[in-house]
């Protein structure tokens, strides 16, 4: 009787250890297709975002822009900077992570735009 449970056991635990590995390998080669998907454009946006330390997501949320475009994002940005003024009883902690999604968004219109011009470059060539 013990010994048929632990057979049980083992051929148990050897279906689990294959089904995690395939697990594991679809993860990874969804990972590396992600990843060649993004391109050069995500690890430009990676480092933007490391660097400036808010996603491009967070930074649209706390200036209130869907679109990224440089007038809209300098108007929220003078509202959202004068409203959290501390002299006008704002708070600086807000104020300065105003001024860090501004920061985030100009990066990433930077980025868009050499890719725009790499993609124009390229167009002539051909």
């Amino acid at each position: 009787m013990a010994k048929y449970l632990a057979q049980i056991i083992v051929m148990g635990a050897q279906v689990v250890g294959r089904a995690f590995a395939r697990a594991l390998q679809q993860e990874y080669a969804a990972s590396q297709a992600a990843a060649r998907a993004r391109g050069r454009t995500g690890q430009q946006s990676a480092a933007a975002s490391s660097i400036t330390g808010m996603t491009l997501q967070e930074a649209q949320q706390i200036l209130n822009v869907s679109t990224l475009t440089p007038e809209e994002i300098q108007k929220k940005y003078e509202h959202l900077f004068k409203v959290n003024d501390k002299s006008a009883g704002g708070s600086f902690y807000l104020q300065s992570k105003v001024v860090r999604a501004k920061e985030r968004l100009d990066e990433e219109l930077s980025i868009q735009s050499q890719q725009e011009k790499q993609q124009s470059q390229q167009n002539t060539e051909t």
